[in-house]
């Protein structure tokens, strides 16, 4: 029997431990049966690929032609208009950055697009813009870990957890949550936007590399067959079941459905990482380059994810952050490398799920933590960039239940406010969650003494994007 609390009472998990809820819990993870919950109402997405572009591109230069900040370039912004508000380096009154691309409206819709992207250019029609995006933070490390938590500190269960948790998986031998990075090393949060926080680790988001083994240790060590390596597992799950009967703790359990799901990944994930067996057609449209660390590599490998029923897929691409130091991170140079890195392959995503039947059940998303200032940032008179901007940025959305061809929202004739149909942060992931069938005011789990959710005490669905 379990060692009494100090007020003499058994803890809960102990508790649980004895009237053999654990026991249960452990089997059913074993055996990869978390898929026993069910969504809150009928769904419209399977799956969510969510392209994540660290650092914060410039909705500016990309997606929000502004004639007003053309026509005023290279004067002082107006007092009035920053009056009060805080910056991550702008000080004074700094002077107005017209963008130095051209734009031209794309598709039936004519939804304005910058030169810089011409492949998504040929998609518009296919995508909703979010053009009233804001958030409370304007750094990267709390904007990444608010746009992937719902909490502006690292520690909470991410986006993906949470769908996880409420939905599981259709992939057996593959993690349902699955997280792949290209890009420079620059600030951000880490892998703290893939964690499962308070939820069962068994949540949290597994990276796959592109280059070399996708995930460390996957052969067998030397000596070691595929017979002896299933008795070692079924000794220490043996133990784990053991030591979960007397202590309830549900990350043991945890535990042994990691052993259990790297076991079956040593066979099922070379055959998903052999991106050679595709057409050179595909690589063609995505621009990928088998055994290469690219963007376009992980788009290519994202659509074969899903294929095998991968839960939730999230792509970082970072080096976004385009302050104007050097050419690496100026608007003139930084971001058209990032434009060229990026844009064929997203549009190849969304094009190459489509015609496998594979959008009309995933959902796509694109956007970075933030947005960018309409004011010029000056570190080195000889580059352009723009500083962090919470308060107006631009996403983009395709694929399960997203109304195709629409622009949500609008900001001021200066893109610094938005003035129509503002979108939280909070407002985006009970979209996303309702297109999975989710209720994001019911996907609840307690922990220290309340009900936490991926919404917190916010949230509302975008009606308005819906198809």
């Amino acid at each position: 029997m379990s060692p009494p609390t100090p007020h003499g009472l058994l803890s809960r998990r102990a508790f649980l431990g004895q009237v053999g809820l654990a026991p249960v819990a452990l089997a059913s993870l074993l055996h990869g049966d978390d898929r026993r919950q069910r969504p809150h109402f009928a769904p419209r997405a399977k799956n969510v690929i969510w392209l994540f572009m660290a650092g914060a591109p410039s909705q500016l230069d990309l997606f929000e032609p502004k004639p007003m900040l053309t026509k005023h370039g290279g004067q002082t912004v107006p007092a009035e208009l920053i009056a009060g508000q805080r910056f991550a380096f702008l000080k004074g009154q700094p002077r107005l950055l017209a963008s130095p691309f051209a734009f031209a409206p794309r598709g039936q819709c004519g939804a304005p697009v910058s030169e810089l992207l011409p492949h998504f250019a040929t998609i518009v029609d296919k995508v909703a813009f979010v053009k009233s995006m804001h958030t409370e933070q304007f750094n990267h490390g709390p904007a990444q870990v608010f746009m992937n938590t719902g909490h502006q500190i690292a520690g909470r269960p991410s986006c993906g957890a949470w769908v996880h948790h409420g939905l599981g998986s259709e992939a057996h031998d593959l993690p349902g949550h699955v997280v792949l990075v290209s890009g420079k090393i620059d600030p951000g949060a880490g892998s703290s936007l893939w964690s499962s926080g308070f939820l069962p680790t068994t949540h949290a988001g597994v990276e796959l590399r592109t280059r070399g083994e996708p995930v460390p240790s996957l052969a067998d060590p030397d000596g070691v067959d595929r017979a002896m390596r299933r008795r070692s597992i079924d000794l220490v799950v043996d133990l784990n079941r053991e030591r979960l009967a007397q202590l309830g703790d549900p990350e043991i359990a945890a535990r042994s459905a990691a052993y259990e799901l790297a076991y079956r990944m040593q066979a099922s994930v070379p055959e998903l990482a052999d991106v050679q067996s595709e057409s050179a057609e595909v690589h063609a449209l995505y621009g990928s380059e088998p055994g290469k660390n690219s963007f376009a590599n992980n788009c290519l490998l994202a659509r074969r994810l899903v294929e095998r029923g991968v839960r939730f897929v999230q792509l970082f691409h970072r080096g976004w952050d385009h302050h104007g130091s050097d050419k690496s991170d100026d608007l003139l140079h930084g971001l058209p490398n990032m434009c060229q890195q990026t844009d064929r392959a997203a549009t190849a995503l969304v094009l190459d799920l489509e015609r496998r039947g594979l959008l009309d059940e995933t959902l796509v998303v694109w956007g970075g933590e933030f947005g960018r200032t309409p004011m010029q940032e000056v570190r080195d008179a000889a580059f352009l960039g723009r500083d962090h901007h919470g308060k107006a940025f631009t996403i983009w959305m395709a694929g399960a239940g997203i109304k195709p061809g629409v622009t949500i929202g609008a900001t001021d004739e200066l893109g610094y406010h938005v003035t129509q149909d503002p979108v939280h942060v909070n407002d985006l992931h009970a979209t996303m969650l309702h297109l999975l069938g989710l209720d994001h005011e019911r996907l609840t789990t307690r922990f220290q003494g309340r009900d936490h959710r991926l919404t917190d005490v916010g949230g509302r669905v975008i009606r308005k994007i819906l198809a």
